[in-house]
């Protein structure tokens, strides 16, 4: 406690006594003192202290008047301000010097708190202008415990997003973010200078857990796998037997690997004026020798590869590293993160790239922020894979910011405002509907990623072809 809130409390501490000998015959003790403070909480804020033990005194001797009987009302004395309150005699004048009035008439009036609060601020107003009494400026809040991450490029946004800034600053800290490809992340970063590492899947976080000896892992995010498109590419591929319409289309990964088997080119599609391109039906991906979303069509891919089958085993991988390699290679340059192929999805349109391999949360994100353009579509695949963002804590600094996003509400709604999946599953969903995404609430067609081992395995395989 500072010795000018000590002084007040000692003066405030006075009052009571004092008005607890006035009020004897008519009010209790603890009566006078829970009225007295009540006056005093009142003035919680008020930068200029000096003047406060006064005006609390004189509401609560007010207050308690104005419940005493009539005829004693008169009898009391308003009392006079403690010796140690400190006067200003720059401020006095033979007005000041006047005595009180008597305060029943004032005090029975509604804009008595009105008067003293004006009372108050006119006071600060002359003791700060006029006299310049110096105070003494609060002390600046303690800085900023600053943590450094690495995180998957399609969490961006959420980091950067002010109000995310400012409740985690709310919590005292401040935290600073690059962004880089999942797989990337996990096998050839240095991650020294980090505090936590932020991949975008269960795999890529197991590789650095395994790499660094780590058990801890939070998992407060996830977003399905889904596809960008256009209307036309809907209907074209509705058509082929691709694409089942509905609130939510529906993009066959078993029909597409056929297409994808045959060579088949979008000229080639029967009734299509829309896309009428010498160029292989294909679905634009990342990648997969750095990026997360890339290793997750893989999945998805082997899955169906390998008749409906999680790959498991050196035999099923042979079986299956054929079309995976041709699904990559056949497009030509891809991008290490997500964040490019979606930005040309969203900037240039159909031309280059007709169906692109998001997360979910992407497309749920630039829905939210204005930027999709009519006639833009999103597809789920099926089936499809989820990818559960795992944050590995390198310290404990980034453990704790592992725990504020998994356990923090402020920060589970902010998350779903990006379109990531939290804990917050309604605002999710209010995200989407406000925003006209059709995204289902529940995921039925879901399946498992491979293990790790096999997930590398297939990986590798896919960047050998690469040269």
């Amino acid at each position: 406690m500072g010795v000018d809130t000590l002084r007040e409390e000692q003066a405030i501490s006075r009052a009571i006594d004092h008005l607890v000998q006035v009020y004897a015959g008519t009010h209790s003790a603890e009566h006078v003192r829970a009225v007295m403070e009540a006056a005093h909480k009142r003035f919680d804020g008020f930068p200029i202290r000096d003047f406060v033990p006064i005006l609390v005194e004189r509401i609560a001797h007010g207050e308690l008047a104005a419940q005493a009987p009539a005829d004693e009302v008169a009898d009391i004395e308003v009392p006079e301000p403690a010796d140690d309150i400190p006067d200003s005699p720059e401020i006095h004048s033979p007005e000041n010097d006047r005595p009180s009035p008597q305060p029943s008439a004032l005090i029975r009036s509604k804009g008595f708190l009105s008067l003293v609060a004006a009372a108050v601020v006119v006071t600060a107003a002359a003791v700060v202008v006029v006299v310049n009494v110096s105070q003494d400026d609060p002390p600046p809040p303690p800085p900023l415990t600053i943590v450094r991450g690495v995180i998957g490029s399609e969490k961006k946004a959420f980091f950067e997003d002010p109000r995310v800034q400012q409740a985690l600053a709310g919590q005292g800290v401040k935290v600073e973010v690059e962004s880089a490809g999942s797989r990337q992340i996990a096998t050839s970063i240095n991650l020294d200078k980090y505090d936590f590492a932020f991949p975008s899947s269960a795999p890529a976080g197991e590789s650095i857990q395994r790499a660094r000896h780590i058990n801890t892992k939070y998992t407060p995010f996830s977003s399905p796998m889904a596809i960008a498109t256009f209307q036309p590419i809907v209907d074209v591929l509705a058509k082929a037997g691709v694409v089942k319409k509905g609130t939510v289309p529906t993009f066959s990964v078993d029909r597409y690997l056929g297409l994808v088997t045959s060579g088949t080119k979008w000229a080639q599609l029967s009734r299509n004026s829309a896309y009428p391109v010498d160029k292989n039906v294909l679905v634009s991906t990342t990648d997969p020798r750095t990026s997360n979303s890339a290793a997750m069509f893989l999945a998805t891919a082997s899955y169906v590869a390998n008749g409906n089958a999680v790959v498991h085993g050196a035999t099923a991988e042979k079986s299956v590293l054929p079309l995976m390699t041709q699904l990559f290679t056949s497009q030509g340059y891809t991008d290490n993160t997500s964040e490019g192929p979606f930005n040309e999805y969203l900037t240039v349109g159909m031309g280059p790239t007709p169906m692109v391999w998001i997360y979910e949360a992407q497309y749920v994100d630039a829905a939210a922020r204005g930027r999709l353009k009519p006639g833009m579509v999103l597809m789920y695949p099926s089936p499809t894979v989820l990818s559960q963002h795992t944050l590995v804590p390198l310290t404990p600094s980034g453990d704790r910011i592992g725990r504020l996003l998994s356990t923090d509400p402020e920060l589970q709604g902010l998350a779903a405002e990006h379109g990531l999946r939290s804990g917050d599953a309604a605002r999710f969903a209010k995200v989407a509907a406000d925003h006209n995404v059709p995204a289902p609430k529940d995921l039925i067609d879901v399946v498992d990623i491979p293990s790790y081992d096999t997930l590398e395995h297939l990986l590798d395989g896919v960047a050998k072809s690469y040269g």
